[in-house]
């Protein structure tokens, strides 16, 4: 029986272990980022898509490879746990997300707009220096939704399918996509490998999250938000994750931003009244209903 719910137990290990530390000052995804710019640098010509491939080949590739190697050359089961949890730890980032969402939350409460949106600016790449308080609450959610995914569920799918290996190709991948992934003249051809990898590698777990996420709160207007809305935003994943999740919330996120100085169409998503400085915690909760949820299920159906 240990045997077949030592997956799960690693999960909640690494899962406390962030609960308690966080994210580490030097998280090796900063110098994974280093090591991403300096060869898009040399290899990005805005031309070829070709040389977006090979970079993902080989800055994804190599620390992929290594853990890969360390799975199965360490024989012994409590090194291989450690091992194990210790990627996941390094892969899961939302005590973190929750952190920067706080630091955004308090700030609105005492009314200071000017220190909510130098937090927001943060954690996303559009212009948050004339936001007012609806939309800084609205971006927020829409992160904490997204990131909900990102980093702690399609984190644990992953994991749970594929060991380490697969948690950390997943992580790797959407932080590429996170820097390259943008429909720009620079990164446009050099970043559209990475960016339908990420896709690809988020489809099934963004279809769990949404489904979890409808689980954890208002079904009804979860799934409907789902159905109506998945296809109008831009990315299949994200947009899904995130119209569920304020469907399940019963409020309504998105809208226009501005990024670069351009304003573009975002769609609303959601179903219910605009989001409020308190859906913020309310959004959080969700995220943590929706973690209990799939330990729980992923409990049961490896022990049967």
């Amino acid at each position: 029986m240990f045997d077949s719910l030592l997956p799960v137990f690693i999960c909640f290990i690494a899962l406390v272990l962030d609960r308690i530390f966080g994210e580490p000052k030097y998280h090796p995804l900063i110098w994974f980022g280093t090591a991403a710019s300096w060869l898009e640098s040399r290899l990005n010509n805005r031309k070829s898509r070709y040389n977006g491939a090979m970079a993902v080949f080989v800055v994804v590739g190599i620390p992929v490879a290594v853990v890969l190697f360390l799975h199965f050359f360490i024989e012994n089961i409590w090194l291989g746990s450690l091992l194990d949890i210790g990627v996941l730890y390094f892969v899961v980032g939302w005590q973190s997300m929750k952190q920067h969402a706080l630091a955004i939350s308090n700030p609105l409460l005492n009314n200071d707009l000017e220190g909510a949106r130098f937090h927001l600016s943060m954690i996303v790449s559009r212009e948050t220096s004339e936001m007012d308080e609806p939309q800084i609450v609205g971006s927020t959610i829409e992160s904490i939704l997204e990131n909900g995914h990102d980093c702690v569920f399609a984190s644990l799918f992953w994991f749970l399918l594929l060991g380490p290996a697969g948690t950390l190709l997943h992580r790797l991948m959407n932080t590429l996509d996170a820097m390259w992934g943008y429909k720009n003249e620079r990164y446009r051809q050099f970043g559209y490998v990475a960016a339908r990898l990420d896709d690809l590698l988020g489809f099934l777990p963004a279809r769990l999250t949404g489904l979890s996420y409808a689980l954890s709160g208002s079904c009804k207007n979860a799934l409907v938000a789902w159905y109506k809305q998945i296809g109008q935003h831009k990315s299949p994943n994200a947009g899904l994750v995130m119209a569920s999740g304020a469907g399940a919330l019963e409020i309504t996120i998105g809208g226009p931003a501005i990024y670069d100085g351009i304003e573009q169409h975002k769609p609303y998503l959601g179903v219910g009244t605009k989001a409020q400085v308190r859906d913020i915690q309310r959004s959080i909760t969700l995220v943590e209903k929706a973690l209990i949820v799939w330990l729980m299920v992923s409990a049961i159906y490896l022990f049967f």
